[in-house]
């Protein structure tokens, strides 16, 4: 969840670490700290806080040279402090590493180290790691051996093979040392890394935003791959010494798409470019003569296709809503059984799967840890696994059987939005075309493509609402408690926005369908607890209007999300928010966009860190 930044070239490596570091700074925010070799000698500067802390000190001591690594961190092991951030040297001081993962046998490894002899000035398993290989390359410096099977191989590359055999857990990982100026080593297993090509000199990144600015052309390592880095060449290798020939791919946004533009937040960005990332997710995929949708990524014939009579969702946080929305879709159009699970729960149950299951990988990040183990272990049962990422090249992009990227670009907010939108679109396309291979007819089919085409100029027109949503959101930003509630396609809608509110503004808040409100949260409904209906005019508008009376008897304020020109809300609801009518099973495309923007304006009017909310980092890739 931390960000790793390494560079070897002939330019001075402060500013281009430090940038580097702010571009990551969503991946982690507790501290940062760079490392920078000059003369053989180690210019480290770490420092608890945000980037700009960091900053500050290189202001007075700039760190001169030309290899370094630096590292922003989300707290693991250890508090946020200045002993616990990153970089960490070995015994000697003359070893630096930078970690993303956790170690889980660190404990055990240290208790060896301290009888060794090592002392050890942080709680962090990062630093037992550097101390584990400063100790392997000690000893083959005193063997006096250069165990060199392979051209990319050498004292230090072998140490850091060595040591890595000992540990359990995940890492994403950046060494120096100070006797190798002209040499970084990285390495992967569990936690996202890649090389970034350039002339007369290279990077090392956990994430190609850091280095976009400076190459597009990235190497993503492979678990238990090693990588060594000089400003002319990188070799690549397996923890067992195995040569590896790398692929070198093109990153396909630009240093431009990563930054704020004109406006204040990345949230903010992010929200207002839905329209484009919607269309970017279905252009090219609709066949309207065939009224269907073609998915060229999903490696599966129409054959095998059709053979599928179970499909099982896998995901976290916002992609796991997408995914409640994607069942409600499959199981309509498609007439597929299909289920939604918390992927941190699959990959530890021994569910009975039944042979023709497909099982789906939903993720932004392609990185997510809990996910990734879920798309293994359904591989390892046999089942076909497919995906519905964004960031291309990602491990769960390259480790599943098939599947389709989403085309949103770079979401830098922590909290999701461009792409849970974009993860909904392609879970309408996958619906259409599982459809239009069983029951679902030509004339509905091409109603929903075409429906889904003006999807983009209707969520335009509930953008040029986000002053009159501001306006709601100052009258209710110091309430403590929000009950958001919905039914069918709009269900996982209310849960997206109720964690929305949770992530950005701090404020307690629950997703609930609305015909449960009456099996206990109604208890919580007084004159400072708001609930958020999302009432569009559809089949079952007359239930939930039901609902909010039963809220407003109880003296409960009600903000809607309703259908223009529903007058008939207005003489119930406190406020409405109107979004433009489209069929039921798109809904969710317009109703979240109100709820994001309401998050959004009641987190800044709250004071609070919207792009990096406490405690949350944008990809897991911990446990």
């Amino acid at each position: 969840m931390c960000g790793i930044v390494g560079y070897i070239g002939r330019k001075p490596a402060q500013d281009i670490i430090l940038d580097g570091l702010r571009r990551l700074e969503y991946r982690g925010y507790d501290s940062a700290g760079l490392c920078i070799l000059n003369n053989g000698k180690f210019e480290l500067r770490k420092k608890k806080g945000r980037i700009n802390e960091l900053a500050a000190i290189l202001r007075k001591q700039p760190a001169k040279g030309v290899t370094g690594i630096g590292h922003t961190r989300w707290a693991t092991h250890g508090a946020p402090t200045d002993e616990n951030a990153h970089p960490h040297v070995d015994q000697s001081g003359k070893l630096a590493l930078v970690h993303n993962g956790v170690i889980e046998n660190h404990q055990q490894l240290k208790e060896q180290l301290l009888a060794k002899g090592h002392k050890f000035i942080s709680q962090t398993d990062t630093e037992v790691l550097a101390h584990l290989v400063g100790k392997h390359y000690d000893e083959l410096q005193n063997r006096g051996s250069n165990p060199t099977n392979t051209t990319d191989d050498g004292t230090l590359t072998e140490a850091v093979r060595r040591a890595l055999k000992e540990v359990v857990g995940t890492y994403g990982i950046a060494i120096i040392h100070a006797d190798h100026p002209d040499l970084i080593v990285g390495a992967r297993r569990g936690s996202p890394m890649l090389v970034g090509v350039g002339r007369d000199e290279n990077f090392l990144a956990s994430d190609a935003s850091a280095i976009v600015a400076h190459t597009r052309r990235v190497v993503y390592l492979n678990d238990l791959e090693i990588v060594t880095l000089t400003r002319d060449d990188f070799h690549v290798s397996t923890i067992e010494a195995s040569a590896v020939s790398p692929e070198i791919r093109e990153v396909e946004f630009s240093a431009q798409d990563a930054d704020r533009g004109k406006y204040p937040h990345f949230m903010l960005k992010e929200i207002f470019e839905q329209p484009q990332s919607v269309q970017n997710a279905f252009r090219g995929r609709l066949s309207p003569e065939e009224a269907t949708a073609h998915l060229g990524g999903l490696n599966l014939s129409p054959a095998e296709l059709r053979a599928i009579d179970r499909i099982i969702f896998v995901a976290c946080g916002s992609a796991l809503y997408a995914a409640m929305v994607g069942e409600y879709l499959m199981e309509e159009l498609g007439r597929v059984p299909t289920e939604c699970e918390y992927a941190s729960e699959f990959r530890y149950r021994n569910a009975p799967v039944e042979k023709h299951t497909l099982v789906f990988a939903v993720s932004q990040s392609g990185e997510t840890i809990d996910t990734l183990a879920a798309v293994r272990e359904s591989r390892r049962r046999g089942h076909r696994t497919l995906g519905i990422i964004n960031v291309v090249g990602s491990t769960i992009a390259r480790e599943v059987d098939g599947g389709t990227y989403m085309h949103a670009g770079p979401e830098i907010g922590v909290a999701a939005s461009k792409t849970f939108t974009s993860q909904v679109t392609i879970l309408v396309l996958l619906s259409v075309l599982m459809g239009r291979m069983r029951h679902l007819g030509a004339t509905r089919a091409a109603e929903i493509l075409h429906k889904l085409e003006q999807i983009p100029a209707k969520m335009e027109r509930i953008l040029q609402q986000s002053d009159g949503i501001a306006a709601v959101a100052k009258k209710y930003c110091e309430y403590r408690d929000f009950l958001y509630l919905g039914r069918q396609y709009n269900y996982p809608v209310a849960l997206e926005g109720a964690l929305k509110l949770k992530e950005i503004s701090y404020i307690h808040a629950e997703g609930y369908p609305s015909a449960e409100m009456k099996h206990g949260p109604i208890a919580m409904i007084e004159p400072r607890t708001p609930s958020v209906f999302i009432c569009p005019k559809n089949a079952v508008y007359d239930k939930v209007m039901a609902n909010i009376e039963e809220v407003k008897a109880r003296k409960g304020p009600v903000i809607a999300i309703a259908t223009e020109g529903d007058d008939e809300i207005r003489k119930v609801a406190d406020d409405v928010i109107f979004v433009p009518k489209t069929l039921d099973c798109l809904e969710p495309l317009l109703t979240v966009v109100p709820l994001q923007l309401l998050a959004y304006h009641i987190a800044v009017m709250r004071g609070c860190d919207v792009d990096k909310p406490r405690n949350l980092a944008k990809s897991v890739t911990v446990e």
